[in-house]
């Protein structure tokens, strides 16, 4: 498997995934049920099926935790914060510092209209 396979297929089994990601399918097994963000679809008979987003977020669980050094506790705080701005409208994004200078730009422009 390799990263054209990724591109040509929509659904791949655990052992597909594991070898694509380069972690065992206990690893990803496991990282289902700590995350509950990787969703597989169930086969009638139990087997799974992973999704391309499954298969991109195994990666990205995997760069957290073998290429930041993060614990798994850090990543999914990490994933979460993500997940939660990912899922907020856009002007509900700012940071501390862009509302520290909103609130200068506010008290500048009261100064000069009462002037």
């Amino acid at each position: 498997m390799n990263i054209e396979d990724l591109q040509q297929k929509d659904y791949f089994t655990i052992g597909e995934a594991s070898k694509l990601c380069g972690v065992e399918e206990y690893t990803i097994r496991y990282w289902e049920k700590a995350f509950g963000l990787i969703k597989p679809i169930r086969k009638e008979s139990g087997h799974r099926r992973y999704t391309k987003a499954d298969i991109n977020t195994v990666f990205k669980i995997k760069d957290l935790i073998y290429r930041h050094k993060m614990t798994l506790e850090g990543a999914k705080k990490h994933l979460n914060r993500v997940m939660a701005i990912g899922a907020r409208p856009k002007h509900e994004t700012r940071t501390a510092r862009d509302i520290k200078f909103l609130k200068e730009i506010k008290e500048t422009l009261s100064q000069i209209i009462k002037e």
